[in-house]
């Protein structure tokens, strides 16, 4: 049982992080999912000083309101200071993920509820064991649990919009032209971002959940020739690679979390030698 739940566990992250990473791959997003992932976390240690808990409710706000100033420094970096995007990019998500690692070490670091290696790395293993248990029957854990309605909202997010995602991620000037509101969608997507490394953070970290980002969809984008199959194949690998995670990790008895991750790489280096060549996404 306790497999099982590892597993649909790591799965709860991976499937809207293999999601989201289609949009950023095929957006070339890839640094500012990463920065997004990164620069949370002083949103995430202002919202457990202030409330003194870890419920996701304060936590989410305090990421989101610091994944939109990480969007908004990025932009103000690039267009009014002329600085270079990926510079940018690298200023803020450093700065503000070592800020965040300064206040868990100065103000929460005596604290067991939030350390670094919890915030960082995560801990696959002990997660499972908050588990929600209603009368004698047991729904799952609590990441599983929190992780699901973003997962649903994820996937009704994409499937209404699909057509936006198209435009929005191939062709904006057109998108724009016609009236479809380019900046929202990036805007959803931040805030999107935001929410899963907030629920994310305390069953694999901040830092291994950029693995899952990029990853499945780069593997996927070898295989896939449409942006629908891209988000099949990168949801699918994305539970492949945390099947073989668990069951290796309980096998060699490692940290199970950066090993998902590394599965996920060496399929991606796979897919680069049974593919040579990779195949863009084109319309449906």
């Amino acid at each position: 049982m306790n497999d099982l739940l590892m597993i649909l566990t790591a799965c709860s992250v991976a499937i809207p992080a293999s999601l989201l990473g289609v949009l950023l791959v095929s957006k070339s997003l890839v640094m500012v999912g990463d920065a997004i992932s990164h620069a949370v976390l002083p949103g995430i240690v202002v919202a457990y000083l202030l409330s003194g808990t870890k419920d996701s409710v304060p936590m989410l706000f305090g990421a989101a309101i610091t994944g939109f100033l990480t969007t908004f420094l990025i932009d103000f970096l690039r267009k009014k200071w002329r600085i270079q995007e990926d510079a940018a990019i690298g200023f803020t998500f450093t700065f503000l993920f070592a800020l965040g690692v300064l206040m868990i070490a100065i103000f929460a670091g005596k604290n067991s509820d939030l350390d670094q290696e919890c915030v960082l790395y995560g801990d696959l293993e002990t997660s499972i064991l908050d588990q929600v248990i209603v009368g004698s029957y047991l729904y799952g854990t609590r990441a599983i649990l929190q992780l699901l309605p973003l997962t649903i909202t994820l996937l009704i997010v994409i499937i209404v919009g699909f057509k936006g995602w198209k435009v929005w991620a191939f062709n904006p000037q057109f998108g724009s032209f016609i009236g479809i509101p380019i900046q929202a969608f990036q805007l959803v997507l931040m805030l999107l971002l935001s929410i899963h490394a907030v629920l994310s953070f305390e069953s694999v970290g901040v830092i291994l959940v950029v693995g899952l980002l990029v990853l499945p969809a780069a593997t996927a984008l070898q295989f896939s020739g449409t942006l629908a199959r891209t988000f099949l194949y990168s949801a699918c690998i994305g539970i492949v690679s945390c099947v073989f995670g668990v069951f290796l990790g309980k096998w060699i008895n490692i940290s199970i979390s950066p090993l998902i991750v590394c599965v996920n790489g060496l399929l991606f280096l796979i897919s680069i030698f049974v593919l040579p060549f990779k195949k863009s996404i084109r319309s449906s």
